[in-house]
Formats: structure tokens, sequence, C-alpha cells
């Protein structure tokens, strides 16, 4: 199963993201520390890291799936470069690469 069911976004205030899509839409915010907050709506998570050594350039799409090892695999093997390797986050692993055409996105894994 691979599905797109997160999007995060760099951001000069995590905290002010998630506070701006609660009062507009009344989207659930859940704070993981100063740079970080989930945003929950419409069937979709999105996340926003203030953290500068932790953002990325662009929106990264996330994929969602039960077997983060064969997708590190197939992504490899498809000719994706893996940018960032598996590494644990509040919820599960994810890991980045790059596509041929050179767009960033992510894989990421529930805690079981």
């Amino acid at each position: 199963m691979y599905e797109i069911d997160f999007a995060e976004f760099p951001s000069t205030s995590a905290a002010a993201s998630g506070q701006f899509f609660e009062r507009a839409f009344g989207w659930a915010v859940t704070p993981y520390g100063p740079d970080y907050t989930d945003v929950r709506g419409a069937g979709l998570t999105l996340g926003f890291q203030s953290a500068a050594d932790e953002q990325t350039s662009a929106p990264l799409l996330t994929i969602r799936t039960d077997d983060l090892a064969a997708a590190r695999e197939a992504v490899a093997a498809a000719g994706g470069v893996v940018t960032k390797e598996p590494f644990a986050f509040p919820g599960g692993r994810r890991f980045h690469f790059r596509e041929p055409g050179g767009s960033e996105l992510a894989v990421w894994c529930p805690d079981a």
C-alpha cells in the first residue's frame, strides 16, 4: 500500500501556522515542541517545521507504507536517490528521497 497522506511545509513559526489553521478552518492542532506542529483536517495531516536545519526547501509530500525497508529498496531500484536515511519521529519512521526529476519526497511507516 502506498498513499499520500501527509504534507510538510517549512514555516517561520510552527505555532503560528498551527494557530492559523485552527482559527481559519477549525482543524485539530498537535504541537511537538516549539519547532514542529501537526494540523489535521480535510482527511490530511499537514506538518509545519520551523527548525531551519530540519526544513526542506519546498513542501514535502509524504507517502505512507506498511514496509519502509521495501519502499526504500523500490525507490533506489527505480532510480531515486535517498537524501535522508530512515529515522524515527513521533508516530513512526521515514526516509527522504529525490526522484529523477529533482523533487524531494518522503516515505513513512507508522509505529506498529
